[in-house]
């Protein structure tokens, strides 16, 4: 308890002459003797409860459950307590500024107004982990009186309230976590062992109504597990509001910065805003994705206190400052800084620590103030995070094949407060302009579940383990194929589906590249107009697919580029392109025309496919780049990846593309019923079927024009189409035994089997093909 110093008639005049005392809650008692406030809030009421003699004041939701803790009021005739009585009633905000005495120390203590107070009586250090249950918590948590604690050296809410009202930032323990000498009674005592300690010097002098064991949470350090104290001490820190005095540098003939190599930007009224206005008008000239990023680095960047930039670790990059022996006057100016940067560039950082301090000055330096020569070196070290943010500076700059600002910034959620965040300020003090372009933020990833991935919950999976069992080309695969907008599940599982995606894609590769062996693209290549038309038709569906891949790239939606080639290499190519083409393919005479239309299609989806697959799968593209023909003609780069994405050809024919779409419709029906008659045993292959189709209307002229190929977009032997009445409605398929015998080269059925005298059991296709080969081989 707390005792008033002011006069109790400020609160109420029913309090005069009364001894009041304010009861605060805390579970760390260590911090008490660092206090010098209680907060309170100003729109809660709080009540002054008479307990004997003495009057506390406490948040009168809370009277009863204080009143149960501490034991307070009189026993009624029945032996039930009596709730202590309420001698006034008042807001928070009449007690603002009133001061009471320290529990037992010599000193005041401030009553505030602060609204982070709450009536659930979370933890001190739960207020400071920011529990979001904690500050949620309701008065049914029962504890705490309302009233806060504060001692603005060991806690953030208590530091800003602290400074908002001019207390002193007192922090009264050392780096080794003990009490400093000036402590009374507990001078050098560890601050948890001081713990028990106080709650028992409290007990004895009559300061102490409660004390209980309470479970809550606590921040511990996340390497060795140990508790941790949190601990006001002097940094230096980078403001952000205030306006920049930074001089305009000289421009070149095109407006841009002589000192940098930085793009074009507008100065506008940059040099007198402050670092924090310029960030906020910069991320609107930055491509976030995904989008809500700009809102999340714009209310981080509205909120965020200034940057402390130093830390005490024994190594890292130097704060480049001296402290005068004499008189402690400090010395950071640019001339100085600027001096030691020069030694740095020579030696590196390690200078600072080798070298004297007088060594680090310009020779014959002295201090401004009072003339001294001797020197301290700060002891202090750089935010990592400052290393890190001046990283775009560090290598755009000094790249002769690189500008200043980047393209992209990639990194995890966890980066709008790391990475993204100050180097962004780091470009604002340097170029006032953001040092990216566009900043690509992706999640986490999680196990098959998606839970969190740890070693000690045994779901883990290390890359390495991935890359031994499966493969690189695998764990890229997986990266591209997941949304990376969202945690990114990974497992054994879903590793094998990626596998079997990446076979298909291969596969598909393999099959085009196995049908080109002797072609050769100058030589053999067949105009696109001169092409038969299903081979038209698989480029301008390659155009079309390669047109998305092209978009994705652009956009960073590598999972929408993986989607459609996988589904354009097992949809538009195996089940359907390629299917159609191995008759032709392997039956028609090697260089006739209609053979090398197909290989011209084939040369030109294996040159897409590696084209569009490199920032993909890396090996994967350069094996199809080196197998496809003329891989050393002039034509073409030695390697993909210094090969440019693929560019659509002619411009796509709609009329032709939804024709074939439609003959497609009517071919997915007849290979149902030929499944049909497979299971029947009417066939057993579908080249043993004969095919007849009843049509109507557009369907019946359809079919009619592509009568000729029809055999082969169905992969049949023999295809009838009749014109059925307009009244009998929908398609009609029927499946029966192709007439004819089976030709011994293609394996179709055909009534010429055996015309020929020269090649009696091929048809009349084959004798055409054996023919042609026969002329090519003489000629």
């Amino acid at each position: 308890k707390f005792p008033l110093a002011s006069d109790p008639s400020l609160i109420d005049p029913a309090l005069a002459g009364r001894k009041v005392f304010f009861l605060i809650w805390t579970t760390t008692p260590w911090t008490l003797p660092a206090n010098l406030g209680i907060a309170v809030h100003p729109d809660f009421e709080y009540a002054a409860i008479e307990h004997n003699d003495e009057v506390y004041v406490v948040a009168s939701e809370l009277i009863n459950s204080v009143a149960a803790k501490c034991g307070l009021g009189e026993a009624g005739a029945d032996g039930e307590r009596v709730a202590p009585k309420v001698l006034a009633r008042f807001s928070g905000a009449k007690l603002d500024r009133l001061e009471c005495r320290h529990a037992w120390l010599d000193r005041r203590s401030l009553v505030m107004n602060g609204e982070h107070v709450t009536l659930g009586g979370e933890a001190d250090a739960e207020t400071e982990l920011d529990v979001k249950e904690a500050r949620d918590r309701t008065v049914t948590g029962k504890a705490g009186t309302g009233l806060v604690h504060t001692a603005p050296g060991h806690g953030h809410d208590d530091f800003v309230i602290g400074k908002r009202y001019g207390l002193e930032i007192y922090c009264p323990v050392d780096h080794a976590g003990r009490f400093t000498g000036e402590v009374e009674h507990f001078a050098g005592q560890r601050v948890f062992d001081a713990n028990p300690l106080i709650v028992e010097f409290m007990r004895q002098r009559g300061l102490l109504l409660s004390s209980e064991d309470y479970d809550h949470r606590y921040p511990h350090c996340w390497r060795c597990k140990n508790p941790v104290i949190f601990r006001a001490t002097p940094q230096w820190f980078i403001s952000l509001d205030a306006r920049s005095a930074r001089e305009v540098v000289e421009k070149d003939e095109d407006g841009r910065d002589l000192t940098n190599y930085t793009d074009n930007y507008s100065e506008g009224t940059a040099a007198q805003e402050s670092l924090r206005a310029g960030a906020l008008r910069e991320i609107e000239n930055v491509t976030w994705i995904p989008a809500w990023g700009m809102e999340r680095m714009r209310n981080m960047l509205s909120g965020r206190p200034d940057w402390c930039i130093s830390r005490q670790r024994v190594w890292g990059v130097p704060i480049p400052a001296f402290y005068c022996k004499d008189c402690n006057e400090i010395i950071a100016d640019p001339a100085i800084i600027n001096h030691v940067a020069g030694i740095f560039e020579l030696e590196s950082a390690d200078a600072w620590y080798a070298r004297e301090a007088r060594e680090l000055l310009p020779e014959g330096f002295v201090c401004p103030k009072c003339k001294g020569a001797d020197w301290i070196k700060e002891t202090d070290i750089l935010d990592v995070w400052f290393d890190s943010g001046s990283s775009s500076i560090a290598v755009l700059e000094k790249r002769a094949n690189l500008s200043w600002p980047a393209d992209v910034y990639i990194e995890g959620g966890d980066q709008y407060r790391g990475w993204f965040n100050s180097s962004l300020i780091v470009g604002l003090a340097a170029h006032d302009a953001a040092p990216f372009r566009t900043v690509l933020t992706h999640g986490w990833v999680v196990d098959g579940q998606g839970k969190a991935m740890h070693k000690s919950a045994g779901n883990a999976i290390s890359p390495n383990e991935v890359i031994k069992d499966s493969g690189a080309e695998i764990l890229r695969l997986w990266c591209a194929s997941s949304d990376y907008h969202e945690d990114m599940r990974l497992s054994p599982e879903i590793l094998q589906r990626v596998s079997d995606g990446y076979r298909k894609l291969r596969n598909t590769a393999r099959f085009a590249l196995g049908n080109l062996d002797g072609f050769d693209p100058p030589r053999d290549g067949v105009a696109e107009e001169e092409m038969l038309e299903i081979d038209r038709w698989a480029l301008s569906e390659l155009d079309e697919v390669m047109a998305r891949v092209y978009q994705g790239y652009e956009l960073y939606e590598f999972h929408t580029v993986y989607h459609a080639l996988y589904n354009f290499c097992t949809v538009t190519l195996s089940a359907r392109y390629f299917d159609i083409i191995k008759d032709r393919l392997y039956t028609a005479a090697p260089r006739s025309h209609a053979r090398r239309s197909a290989q011209t299609a084939l040369h030109r989806i294996a040159d897409n496919l590696a084209r569009a697959l490199a920032p993909i799968l890396v090996f994967t593209a350069d094996e199809i780049w080196e197998n496809l023909p003329r891989l050393n003609s002039e034509e073409r780069p030695a390697s993909v990846h210094i090969a440019e994405l693929p560019v659509a050809g002619i411009e796509r024919d709609r009329e032709m593309a939804s024709r074939w779409e439609r003959l497609f419709a009517v071919r997915d029906e007849v290979l149902g019923v030929l499944e049909e008659a497979r299971i029947v045993k009417v066939i057993g292959s579908s080249l043993e079927a004969r095919v007849h189709i009843e049509a109507t209307g557009e369907t019946f002229e359809l079919l009619a024009h592509y009568a000729g190929e029809l055999r082969y977009i169905f992969i049949v032997s023999q295809v009838e189409v009749e014109r059925a009445e307009e009244t009998s409605g929908a398609l009609k398929v029927k499946v029966e035994r192709a007439a004819g015998e089976k030709c011994e080269r293609c394996w179709n059925y055909s009534v010429r089997v055996g015309e020929s005298e020269r090649y009696p059991t091929a048809c009349e296709r084959c004798v055409e093909a054996l023919e042609e080969i026969e002329r090519e081989a003489v000629a």
